[in-house]
This record gives structure tokens, sequence and C-alpha cells, in this order.
């Protein structure tokens, strides 16, 4: 189990266990604090869902898990926290949810999608799954985000920092357009590893920023303390 400051995550079961991505992604996502309906794309253990209950309080959150036994740990920790009523995980592909929820619109699309590509093989197929870009490719995630966010609603995720070309351009081809990004390096040495981005429907100037994660070895930068202190338990 991993704990926060607010909630548990039980993870035993789901292929993806909490990662410092999910929690970037969470932290940073630059939603308007009366958004009212939040979807979360390949929910994994519900950690960015459970996130977006904390964050805000008058959203009514549905996650959307492929993975049977990543759903049903979903579920628990949904259960477990205090924002169950508003809540809800649907075990599909977001394919066959968006297809099913054509007149559902929501006010903001989260998703940290797989992004390994074929040719890597995780230890499990599990794992696998949610990791591969064959389960749920560049192409169909924004797809099922442009049928299923507002006119004016955001989508935000996290991606690795060299497919950011190739993801902006099918992003801009689907009408939706990067207002805001952040790159992600674990060390000040590092090269960066991470784009965190932020669309709109409307094209608008494009507001960037870095994160550093650590200075060294177990210790966080200020930026990092600051940007995710509000769920992790020890800052």
């Amino acid at each position: 189990m991993f704990r926060f400051k607010e909630f548990s995550v039980l993870q035993d079961k789901s292929a993806m266990k909490v990662g410092t991505d999910a929690i970037l992604l969470g932290s940073w996502a630059p939603f308007l604090l009366d958004s009212k309906r939040i979807l979360d794309i390949g929910a994994g253990t519900g950690i960015l869902s459970l996130m977006m209950a904390q964050r805000f309080s008058n959203a009514f959150i549905q996650a959307v898990e492929i993975e049977e036994s990543a759903t049903e740990e979903c579920y628990m920790n949904f259960q477990n926290s205090k924002w169950s009523n508003r809540l809800q995980v649907s075990h599909c592909s977001i394919q066959d949810f968006a297809f099913a929820h054509l007149n559902v619109k929501f006010d903001c699309i989260i998703s940290n999608p797989p992004f390994f590509m074929e040719s890597i093989r995780p230890e499990s197929e599990e794992r696998k799954l949610a990791r591969n870009t064959q389960s749920l490719s560049y192409e169909e995630l924004i797809d099922s985000v442009r049928k299923l966010l507002q006119v004016n609603g955001l989508f935000a995720t996290i991606i690795p920092f060299q497919n950011e070309p190739e993801f902006l351009s099918i992003c801009k081809a689907a009408g939706l357009y990067v207002f805001k990004k952040c790159w992600v390096k674990g060390t000040p040495e590092s090269k960066f590893k991470r784009s965190l981005l932020c669309f709109s429907g409307q094209e608008s100037t494009i507001h960037s920023d870095t994160v550093v994660v650590e200075q060294s070895r177990h210790q966080y930068t200020e930026e990092f303390i600051h940007l995710t202190k509000d769920f992790y338990l020890n800052f």
C-alpha cells in the first residue's frame, strides 16, 4: 500500500505501480477549480482519479481501465477513500467507452498513457498491456479525447520527452492545441525525460516551464516538493 496525506493506494494487483509520472501529472494538471466532470483514461490503481478528487472538491471523476485486475483494485481504492461518492470506474477500453457515451462530455480529461513500443517487452502481459502503445496508440487516445471533451475543456497528459513533437502533431491535427507544458528531468545533470502537456481547443500562447525532481539521490528539489507537497506524506 502506498500512503498519501489524504488517501492510500492498494497496488498488489495492478501491473503499473504508483510512480513519479502519475504524481507529477496529478499535481501539475492546470484544471479549473470549478471543474465538474473529470475523466481519467487508463486509471490503473486510480491514483490520478484520487488526486483529482482531492484537488477538485466539486468534481465527479469517471475512471476507465481496460485491465480487469487493475479495475478491481481501482474500485477498492475508490471505496476506501473519503470521496467514494464522487468516484466511478468502468472496465473497458476508452474506445468502447467513447462509443457508448456519445452524448457525455467532460470538462477535463487526464491520462498517463502507455508509451512503450511493441519491440519492448515488459515482464508480464498485464504490464505490457498497461505500458504498450499497441493497446492504446496516441491516435486512438486523442480521437477518444476529442469525442469526450467539452468544447472548452482541457486535456492533460505526460509522455516521454522525445515523443513530444509527434504527439503535438497528432493533437494539432485533431484540433487540440498545447497551451502549457513542463519538461521534467531527474537531476540537474540529466536529460529531459518527460513532457507534461495541457491542451485546449483554442490556439494560444504556450507557457513553458521545467522541473527537476532530485538534486541528488533522495534529495528532492524545492520545486518538486512545492509541486507535490499536498500529496506526499513527508513533504
